[in-house]
C-alpha cells in the first residue's frame, strides 16, 4: 500500500504544473479571426468570422503543413510541406509568437519568411491558443477502427 501512495505521489509531481486555457485560448483567437476561421468540413464556423486572408484553421493540429488544398502558402510554409513537416501544438504555439523566425530554424533557410505579419506576444497566449485549435480539431478514428483484420499477420 505504501508503494502504491508513493508511486501516486511521484506521478503527481511528473504532472504538467500548468494546463492550458482552452477557454482563454478562444479569447485570445478573437485576435486571429481577422485573418482565419475554424471551420468543419460540415461547413459549420466553430471560431472566427469567414475570412479568407489565411487558411482554415480546423484540423492544424497534425496536418502537414501548407497541405490545405485551395489556399495559396508562401515559400517558407511550402518549404515545411516539402519536408513533411506536421504541425504540433507545440509548434503552432512558437510559430504564433513569430512566424518568420520559426521558419527560419526549421528550414534551415536563413531568408524563410512567412506571410504572416501578426505575433502573439505573450508566450501563455500562444499556447492557449494552440490548445483552442487543438480542442477543435476532427475527432480521431476509434482504436478499433485502426486493428489489424481478423486473421492478418502483424509484426
Amino acid at each position: 500500500m505504501k508503494l502504491t501512495l508513493t508511486a501516486l505521489a511521484f506521478a503527481g509531481l511528473a504532472a504538467p504544473t500548468f494546463a492550458q486555457d482552452i477557454e482563454a485560448g478562444a479569447k485570445t483567437f478573437n485576435q486571429c479571426q481577422t485573418c482565419h476561421v475554424v471551420q468543419n468540413e460540415a461547413g459549420e464556423t466553430l471560431a472566427g468570422k469567414n475570412a479568407k486572408t489565411g487558411p482554415n484553421l480546423y484540423g492544424v493540429v497534425g496536418r502537414v503543413a501548407g497541405s490545405l488544398e485551395g489556399f495559396k502558402y508562401g515559400a517558407g510554409i511550402e518549404e515545411l510541406t516539402a519536408k513533411g513537416f506536421v504541425w504540433t501544438e507545440a509548434d503552432i504555439a512558437v510559430y504564433v509568437q513569430d512566424p518568420t523566425k520559426f521558419l527560419v530554424e526549421k528550414t534551415g533557410d536563413k531568408k524563410a519568411k512567412s506571410k504572416m505579419m501578426f505575433k502573439l506576444k505573450k508566450e501563455e497566449d500562444a499556447k492557449n491558443v494552440a490548445a483552442f485549435l487543438a480542442s477543435l480539431a476532427p475527432a480521431a478514428a476509434p482504436a478499433d477502427a485502426a486493428a489489424p483484420a481478423e486473421g492478418a499477420v502483424t509484426e
